[in-house]
């Protein structure tokens, strides 16, 4: 073959070459073969800024107020928000966390769940009006109202919130979008395998059954409208509420206790402390139509999947978590029903300052230049099967990545 005739082939090998690099080369949407990230699970959130700001991980997957911390600080920039995560569209005002309770509480005192439920949606509609007071309450709750500190790393609390309340969707209505989304869930949670009891099989009909029991959220919502409460008959045990400590996606819950005397005298209902003095109350008395009905104990969790081996084993009879750990518990048996809403949105991914990361596009390449170096990105996710667990690792999946742990 003489050069004339050689030409031609090696235009045509070149271009092969390119179009063969365009398919395995991410464009900032797919990551090439054998690129992977490991999740590391930090049982919670709370060492995780600590984490980041002495290099330890490369980002991390939290709520709020931990992406805001972050950021605030300025050891982190935001990736995404939870609901701008991959696949497009997906995560789009997606559930969080939803108020769920024992199957034997609701059979035996429905008017007591009722109650609970109506304050949540109270102090729902606080947080929405009053944003700046609502952040001080929960700067209050969760740290006295001083610094968040993590060894070198300090920011103010109540900057810190009220940076974070806007990124939330304080909610509590059972919409269809909001049934869908808990179906979206579902879709994800079985690609990854982590469904595999009652709710790998089961029919759309029977899921409603399963999983929901929309009757205390209708009666609430009902006596909230006329500001005419039920009075629940007088329990004769103490009562236990499951919440996720230094989070704020139970802001309703904790900003209506912690406004109980407005809302005893606005309403006729509150969430009264026994120790008012008590920066983080632990036990209260539920008060309707000025009776004291039952004594309410708090119990705190760092994640998710915590309050649900409370709720499992009856030592929380009423539970404030995500959407996908109340998922996985009812689908190993755990004998709870989703009431409604508290929230939607408000977790983010965010990466470690002055990476070059400014959304996911940038992270799937960054990811995937670490990983061809052979030191994979570190993101910390709280444990297994919570809620920023299902969304990130989706989302890898998404970009092809694996994953390891």
């Amino acid at each position: 073959m003489n050069t004339r005739e050689l030409l031609p082939v090696l235009a045509l090998v070149a271009v092969a070459a390119l179009l063969v690099a365009g398919c395995t080369t991410p464009d900032g949407n797919g990551a090439g073969k054998n690129a992977s990230v490991r999740i590391l699970y930090s049982q919670g959130v709370g060492p995780m800024p600590n984490l980041l700001a002495t290099n330890q991980i490369d980002g991390y997957i939290a709520w709020q107020p931990f992406v805001s911390i972050a950021t605030e600080s300025g050891i982190a920039q935001l990736v995404e928000m939870s609901g701008d995560l991959p696949p497009a569209g997906r995560w789009e005002q997606h559930p969080c966390c939803v108020l769920s309770a024992r199957e034997d509480l609701l059979a035996s005192n429905p008017e007591f769940v009722n109650a609970i439920s109506a304050i949540t949606m109270i102090g729902s509609a606080y947080v929405a009006e009053h944003p700046d007071e609502a952040a001080d309450v929960l700067a209050d709750w969760m740290v006295g109202r001083s610094n968040f500190t993590y060894g070198s790393v300090s920011v103010g609390s109540v900057d810190v919130m009220k940076d974070a309340i806007p990124t939330v969707l304080y909610v509590n209505e059972p919409t269809d979008e909001w049934i869908g989304g808990v179906r979206d869930f579902i879709g994800a949670q079985k690609e990854l395998g982590l469904l595999t009891g009652r709710l790998a099989n089961a029919s759309d009909s029977e899921l409603e059954s399963i999983l929901f029991d929309f009757g205390p959220y209708e009666s609430a919502k009902q006596q909230v409208a006329s500001r005419s409460f039920v009075t629940p008959g007088r329990m004769s045990r103490p009562v236990t509420l499951g919440y996720l400590k230094s989070d704020m996606h139970s802001a309703a819950l904790l900003v209506g206790i912690k406004k109980h005397q407005e809302m005893k005298e606005t309403y006729g209902i509150a969430l009264v402390p026994r120790n008012a003095a008590q920066a983080t109350p632990d036990v209260c008395d539920l008060v309707v139509n000025d009776q004291v009905v039952a004594e309410v104990r708090l119990i705190a969790a760092s994640a998710g999947p915590e309050l649900m081996q409370m709720a499992a084993t009856n030592n929380a009879h009423m539970t404030f978590a995500g959407v996908p750990p109340a998922l996985g518990a009812i689908d190993k048996g755990t004998p709870i029903k989703m009431l409604h809403p508290l929230n939607n949105e408000g977790s983010g991914l965010v990466a470690t300052a002055g990476s070059p990361v400014s959304d996911w596009a940038s992270f799937v390449s960054w990811a995937e230049s670490r990983s061809g170096e052979g030191r994979p990105l570190t993101i910390a996710a709280p444990q297994k099967g919570s809620i920023q667990d299902v969304m990130v690792r989706y989302a890898l999946k998404d970009a092809g990545f694996t994953i390891t742990e």
